[in-house]
């Protein structure tokens, strides 16, 4: 069986040029990054603002296992499959982290016979949107250090900078440091931490900025620091708003690139969504909205993390609609919620199915909370019987849910006509009521109580002293009005990684709560998430080299 590298590089791709056409794009349209990567220009996005808006379609999840669900996977081939249906279709992804492609979790191209290519160049350095991200976040940092250095006009607390500075890469190392060691002139000596690229905020202000207008009152007005009265002190007030935007002028145009079967992929963007908002950005999906009747993007990790920051923040801001959502599992990913060992899924159990079945059933109520009508997807594997299928897509049709069985990672778009089909026929018989799940004017405290017990399903709440705090704080500064950014492991629908299925009757453990200003949203820490992930004990990196020639092995 062949790896996904060796299936992408062995694909015979179109330039983007070609592409482009597809979506009635020129030359002209383009900023070409090589033969098969381009910036779609600012000019052109602007020339299609008046267009008409396509229909907008979320790809999301059960929560992850090790079994897989292959949701980025699906996404890709519900994209190739409208297209081999004649629909005019285009997918809208986030790009990857380099963290993940060395760590543990891999890449962000789908796999089999549903990626994006060219697969290397996505994974690793693209078109170096997340090293300008990086850059200008440690920009800041480093103007913020030396405007204390060369005075501290603003009289800044040392003691309460809460900018952080990023690495695209997993190094727990780095979670906690210290700065300014050495002699006067090195700088004031003070704790210092990092966080992983898609965790700094510069993420997420590219991902919900509109323009470079926007870009720029969002960097302006990103909290950096605190003064000796507990005032807030912004990027804009140490002048770095300016130079950052310089760095950011080209991350913040999307990336167009294809599928294995050339369907147009718009790629832009990459907040995780454990530990910020999940989604890619809001200029690549509403310029797909204009430049394609069927737009397919997804959200990271599981529904209970990445739909319901796409809803509750991307949508809220951005003024779009969803029309349907795509959930995602797998067979046998529900058999290891029901209890199954990984080295059992290829047995059939019904039993442990129905145990399992009932984290999805979880998702399903959620996502029709939201008012948008849900098809599920069983990713197919070779080992699922044809029982355990037919009792998934008997329980999703009781719960008023189309179902389709998915066979994108062996066939590719043919591989999705089921998908497809269901997908055509549930925004054709059903309407999109979307809203939500709380309102603006809610108190932070209750914001995150209805997530925690709507979404997650949780019995109670639990604040620490500290968080309490911080809450009273930032309502005091005039930030309660904003949503909430929930940083939650992506395992279970808990803030305890080991609750499978569907826990109940459990307390959520609120540790810290920050905000995000530019973004818009206030950041939850809960349990033990962190915001700089670690290298696992046989990392991804061990089997990653490159031949004499220039060829990548070993990347998936």
């Amino acid at each position: 069986m062949k790896s996904d590298i060796e299936i992408a590089q062995e694909a015979e791709l179109y330039p983007v040029t070609e592409v482009a056409k597809i979506l009635d794009m020129t030359v002209d349209d383009l900023e070409l990054y090589g033969k098969y990567k381009a910036k779609i220009s600012n000019e052109y996005l602007k020339k299609i603002e008046n267009q008409e808006n396509g229909k907008l379609i979320l790809v999301t999840a059960i929560n992850p296992t090790p079994a897989g669900e292959g949701k980025t996977t699906t996404s890709v081939g519900l994209g190739q499959a409208l297209g081999k249906l004649g629909k005019k279709a285009v997918i809208a992804l986030r790009e990857p982290s380099l963290g993940p492609c060395f760590g543990i979790k891999g890449g962000a191209a789908g796999g089999g016979m549903a990626q994006v290519v060219p697969m290397e160049d996505l994974n690793l350095h693209f078109t170096g949107d997340f090293h300008a991200i990086t850059s200008a976040n440690n920009l800041c940092a480093a103007l913020l250090d030396n405007h204390i250095q060369q005075g501290n006009e603003l009289g800044i607390d040392t003691r309460q900078i809460v900018w952080k500075r990023c690495l695209d890469m997993n190094d727990r190392s780095l979670r906690n440091v210290v700065v300014g060691l050495g002699s006067k002139m090195d700088g004031f000596v003070r704790e210092d931490h990092f966080v992983i690229t898609v965790a700094s905020e510069i993420m997420a202000v590219l991902c919900l900025a509109e323009d470079m207008e926007d870009l720029k009152k969002r960097l302006d007005r990103m909290v950096v620091a605190y003064n000796y009265d507990g005032e807030p002190v912004t990027a804009g007030q140490i002048h770095a708003t300016g130079a950052m935007a310089a760095l950011l002028k080209d991350a913040i145009k999307p990336n167009l690139i294809q599928t294995l079967e050339h369907t147009p992929a718009i790629v832009h963007g990459g907040p995780f969504a454990n530990i910020a908002h999940g989604c890619n950005s809001v200029r690549a999906t509403k310029a797909a909205l204009k430049m394609a009747d069927y737009v397919v993007t997804e959200a990271g990790f599981g529904a209970d993390l990445g739909a319901e920051k796409f809803f509750d923040i991307k949508c809220r801001q951005a003024g779009i609609t969803p029309d349907a959502v795509v959930l995602v599992a797998t067979i046998r990913a529900l058999k290891y919620n029901g209890g199954v060992a990984k080295s059992e899924l290829n047995t059939e159990n019904l039993d442990a199915l129905g145990k399992g079945i009932v984290n999805l059933e979880k998702h399903i109520e959620n996502l029709h909370k939201y008012g948008v009508p849900v098809v599920v997807t069983l990713n197919a594997f070779v080992t699922d019987s044809q029982d355990e299928i037919a009792f998934v897509k008997k329980f999703c049709e009781g719960r008023n849910c189309d179902f389709a069985l998915s066979q994108v990672w062996e066939k590719g778009g043919q591989g999705g006509i089921e998908l497809a089909n269901a997908v055509l026929n549930t925004l054709e018989t059903k309407e999109s009521h979307f809203a939500p799940i709380y309102d603006d004017e809610l108190p932070i405290i209750e914001k995150i109580k209805c997530v925690a017990k709507e979404i997650y399903g949780a019995a109670d709440v639990v604040f620490a002293s500290a968080a309490m705090k911080q809450i009273e704080k930032l309502e005091h500064l005039g930030f309660g009005s904003l949503p909430v950014c929930m940083a939650k492991n992506q395992y279970s629908l808990s803030d305890d990684p080991t609750l499978l299925g569907r826990p109940e009757g459990f307390t959520m453990n609120i540790r810290e709560v920050y905000v995000s200003a530019g973004a818009g949203f206030v950041v939850v820490l809960t349990g033990a998430i962190m915001t700089m992930p670690g290298l696992p004990k046989n990392p991804a990196a061990y089997n990653i080299d490159v031949t004499d020639n220039g060829v990548i092995t070993g990347l998936f």
